[in-house]
């Protein structure tokens, strides 16, 4: 009996090293021990112990009391850090199935046509769409971050924003923050108004005037009903009410320099408030964007290193031979123009992908708060890139800052999220290293005090079992609406061809400079935009019979693009 009692009151323990899987007190009541805490940038407790009860911290600090029904998790001098928010993505939103333009039913008047065929549905709530088993939840939550801000795909106006635990087993389990902000993209749709850029802006102009004008009417006949007419009720309009009340900002998915310039020429234009997310050319208006107000979420999406060529020792697997020779001078051959040519080049591109991973460094010289997005960043890159962050020059601590308070702050969730402080909500993650260390693994997540064991996997290696050779079909999305077509490949590693085809002209060109390194592909087109030349440069990853990555006409930008191959060739 005493034996029994005495288990009773023992605080149970989890080893770190125990592989079996927690089993959920009642009370939701968790001690990590041993643990080093890192409160916030610059603020640090060795070997400490944080306690947590019920979805929030109750103690953090050395020396702690653990209460008897807490389950003792001994961290062996791990790390401790508070959970991770992201400014922007579509974490644990279904990616909508692709429709071709040639079976979408045509639209008798497209300067006029439906609101969703225009992508005008800003009524769209989050919360309709979230699917808590997504495996994008699960992906993002494995590297740290335990809330986002998710917003649903489409473009122009898709849908309201909503901030989001990125835990539970409804929808309603997992919104923080409802409605957070209306979301929109300078993006039109295909053959249909609003197509392009201009239009789109127009047509927001259009929309944000006649909401003002409707909720003036209505505020106008809630105090005199029986003289003027009845509002009509109208969702799209309604959804702006809360903008221009100025209860919650607009939130544009901004990447490059010419959309954030006109994001701004609409916010002059209307004084919304204003965030722009999944920014990745901010550095050249670092001044604009701080004297604007707006609150800015950096892109975690980095463009590739430029590879070193290795040179190949002639001497492997050769024999060692005892008696010495004479080391052969090699003839230098000069430089032909077109090796300067493609020096001069590579030399460029090198500074420029430099410029892209300084940019967070940039803003913090310059003082300005700033959270990231995981919009369009692969899961598997996002520590790699945030270490080159630190590379180009960004500080451990305000790259720390970028993941837990100044989001916090920037989305108003500082009394909640953050810091590891009594009171916050628990939402934490644990590490086995620091975490900006190269050999770092999360080992936990606690998303509102529920307890997630993170399995570390080993990242697959690219072998020369990838091939790019097949028809491939592919679709990419671009400011004039979704791009489909044809990709061939043919040939031998080292020599490969192609052609490729488009929806938009049906013509079929053929490919320049195919590559295959390990899985990543990269090719050009010629592209000729009603009589502009162009040379479109596609950089892709091949996962078995399907690839994902970019399109870029030139330094505008870049679509996303993905394909899968064809099961005959």
């Amino acid at each position: 009996m005493l034996a029994m009692i005495a288990c009773s009151w023992w605080p149970k323990t989890i080893s770190a090293q125990d592989e079996k899987p927690a089993v959920a007190p009642v009370g939701r009541t968790y001690a990590i021990t041993n643990v080093n805490i890192v409160q916030a940038p610059g603020r640090k407790i060795d070997q400490g112990v944080v306690v947590m009860k019920d979805g929030l911290i109750t103690a953090v600090g050395k020396g702690i009391a653990i209460p008897p029904e807490a389950i003792v998790i001994k961290a062996d001098s791990m790390y401790v850090y508070a959970g991770f928010i992201d400014g922007l993505s579509h974490t644990g939103i279904p990616k909508p199935k692709e429709e071709r333009e040639r079976d979408r039913e045509k639209v008798k008047d497209p300067g006029n046509p439906p609101a969703d065929r225009a992508g005008i549905t800003p009524q769209t709530d989050v919360r309709n769409l979230i699917n808590p088993t997504d495996k994008s939840v699960e992906e993002l939550r494995g590297l740290g971050f335990t809330v986002s801000q998710v917003v649903p795909y489409g473009n122009f106006l898709p849908g309201s924003a909503a901030i989001v635990l990125l835990g539970g087993k409804s929808p309603d389990d997992m919104v923080l923050v409802s409605n957070s902000a209306l979301y929109s993209e300078l993006t039109g749709s295909q053959n249909v108004y609003p197509s392009t850029i201009m239009a789109v802006m127009a047509k927001f102009r259009e929309l944000y005037k006649n909401a003002s004008l409707n909720k003036s009417y209505q505020s106008l006949y809630a105090t005199n009903r029986n003289a003027i007419s009845r509002p009509e009720s109208d969702r799209i309009l309604e959804a702006f009410y809360p903008v221009i009340d100025q209860r919650i900002p607009v939130l544009f998915k901004s990447e490059r320099v010419m959309e954030t310039q006109r994001v701004f020429t609409l916010k002059n234009d209307l004084s919304f408030s204003l965030i722009i997310g999944d920014v990745k050319e901010g550095w050249p208006i670092i001044p604009k964007i701080k004297s604007s107000g707006a609150k800015v979420f950096l892109s975690l999406d980095l463009p590739d290193e430029v590879k070193k060529e290795e040179k190949k020792d002639d001497k492997k697997g050769a024999k060692k031979d005892s008696v010495k020779t004479e080391p052969k001078k090699e003839t230098v051959k000069p430089k032909t123009a077109l090796d300067l040519e493609k020096e001069a080049l590579e030399k460029r591109k090198k500074e420029s992908i430099a410029l892209y991973a300084s940019q967070s460094n940039e803003f913090s010289k310059a003082g300005l708060t700033f959270g990231f997005s995981a919009m369009s960043a692969k899961t598997k890159d996002i520590q790699a890139n945030l270490r080159r962050m630190i590379k180009a020059g960004l500080s451990e601590d305000a790259a720390l800052a970028g993941l837990t308070t100044s989001p916090a702050q920037l989305l108003g969730l500082s009394d909640r999220l953050g810091t590891i402080d009594v009171g916050k909500m628990a939402n934490l993650v644990v590490s086995y290293k620091p975490y900006f260390d190269e050999k770092s693994k999360v080992r936990y997540v606690f998303v509102d005090g529920n307890i997630y064991k993170i399995d570390a996997k080993e990242v697959k290696k690219a072998d020369d079992k990838v091939s790019a050779i097949g028809s491939w079909s592919y679709s990419t999305e671009t400011p004039q609406g979704t791009a489909t077509g044809k990709l061939v490949i043919k040939g031998d590693k080292g020599s490969y061809s192609g052609t490729i085809t488009n929806s938009f002209t049906g013509k079929t060109v053929d490919l320049k400079n195919v590559e295959l390194d390990g899985n990543k592909l990269s090719f050009t087109f010629p592209y000729d935009d009603n009589g502009q030349s162009l040379t479109i440069q596609v950089l892709v990853e091949i996962d078995g019979n399907s690839f994902e990555g970019t399109m870029s006409p030139g330094p505008d930008g870049s679509f996303p693009v993905k394909a899968t191959k064809d099961p005959k060739f």
